[in-house]
């Protein structure tokens, strides 16, 4: 292999510290890995929470395998003053530390900000909680789901007349991990060319805000909060999900081109002209009435029909994949992104790795998911990083 097709790994030599549990945390730092970073994981003596989650495997997690690959794992009390000191150790000797614990317990700890800057001004100290690290709310604590429902997910994720539902992937904790992972990115580049650390402050609440562009957009726009549409979309028609013979797909109609392609497809040229279809704005407002007389011809053929059709059509169109489909989809099985990982106990599961390539590759797993305190001892040594 020549060194021109090797995998970059542009953050190798990056150091890093995790004293995070459960998802938007570890997430973040999983990236960093991903990438080449050093990361060193804190847990507590009872390990990370996440450990605990089914699917069980021999006792481990899959869960917790899926967002700590690439991880060296400490077992630290800190509520002793050995292991309190090696965590300050490690953290005075890292580049980075990723925290998601409510404002203030760092501090107490004597760990926070202000103290480790004082003696590292470089160090790059996130800090990922519920509302963020000041205001009327910094004091409490959030899960996905209580972040999803204040952020206004709920109240747009569903069908028009159910009961609040959460999106399924838990958005919130996924999205301030991605925000948590990208200014951390950001901010090397800046101590690289001489600033100053900082201390990122990465609220769930505002993270949540911050993916819903097109729901605040729409509020600001027009003064009303957007509403539960299903699968349709507020302001394109026919995009949302189907009825078939056999049951449901896909189709994204997301120009006035693609509108005429759909009425190509099945044979109503005539809605072109009707008034309640004429223009894109149109369409959206009209789309229950849309729907019904898509779906009278829909329900004539069978999903796998209308997916060839829409194919050859060029009009953008999905299955209604669930993720085993997903996972064995032709595109998923040629990136490679399902790759096998061991366990600390041998066995070997999947995984699915990062989905980023440069210049053709992905990213290598370097490291399997830790046994909880498998290099403790390890890195309580004066040297745990090595040479950079």
């Amino acid at each position: 292999m020549t060194a021109a097709s090797l995998p970059i790994l542009p953050l190798a030599g990056v150091r890093v510290v995790e004293l995070c549990s459960t998802a938007s945390g570890p997430f973040s730092t999983m990236l960093l890995s991903d990438m080449g970073a050093d990361v060193i994981k804190i847990e507590p003596p009872a390990g990370d929470g996440l450990r605990q989650w089914p699917p069980l495997n021999q006792g481990y997690s899959e869960n917790f395998a899926s967002l700590n690959r690439n991880k060296r794992s400490a077992v630290l009390d800190l509520k002793n003053a050995d292991d309190l000191a090696t965590a300050r150790r490690l953290i005075l000797q890292a580049d980075v530390l990723v925290e998601n614990n409510r404002p203030g317990v760092m501090d107490r700890l004597g760990l926070g900000y202000a103290a480790m800057s004082a003696e590292r001004p470089d160090l790059l100290f996130c800090s990922i909680s519920a509302y963020g690290q000041s205001g009327p709310r910094a004091g409490e604590g959030g899960f996905d789901l209580t972040i999803q429902a204040a952020a206004g997910v709920m109240s747009v994720t569903g069908e028009p007349d159910g009961d609040p539902v959460k999106c399924g992937v838990p958005l919130s904790d996924f999205a301030s991990g991605l925000y948590a992972a990208f200014s951390i990115a950001a901010m090397l580049a800046h101590v690289r060319a001489g600033g100053r650390g900082a201390h990122i402050d990465i609220p769930m609440f505002g993270c949540t805000l911050g993916v819903a562009a097109l729901q605040t957009s729409e509020y600001f726009g027009n003064d009303r909060s957007p509403v539960k549409l299903g699968s349709a979309h507020p302001r394109n028609a026919p995009y949302q999900a189907f009825r078939a013979q056999d049951g449901h797909f896909a189709i994204a109609a997301g120009n006035h081109k693609l509108w005429l392609d759909v009425l190509g497809v099945v044979d109503l040229p005539g809605l072109a002209q009707d008034p309640r279809f004429v223009t894109t704005t149109d369409r959206a407002r009209n789309q229950a009435a849309l729907r019904d007389i898509l779906e009278g011809v829909f329900t004539t053929r069978p999903v796998a029909h209308w997916i060839d059709a829409f194919h050859v059509a060029g009009v953008p169109h999905a299955r209604i994949n669930d993720y085993a489909a997903a996972l064995d989809d032709p595109q998923t099985l040629h990136m490679g992104w399902v790759q096998p990982v061991q366990l600390p106990d041998g066995q070997t599961t999947r995984t699915f790795t990062s989905p980023v390539r440069l210049n053709g590759h992905g990213f290598p797993i370097r490291r399997r998911p830790p046994a909880l305190g498998e290099h403790t001892e390890a890195l309580r040594g004066p040297d745990v990083w090595g040479a950079r």
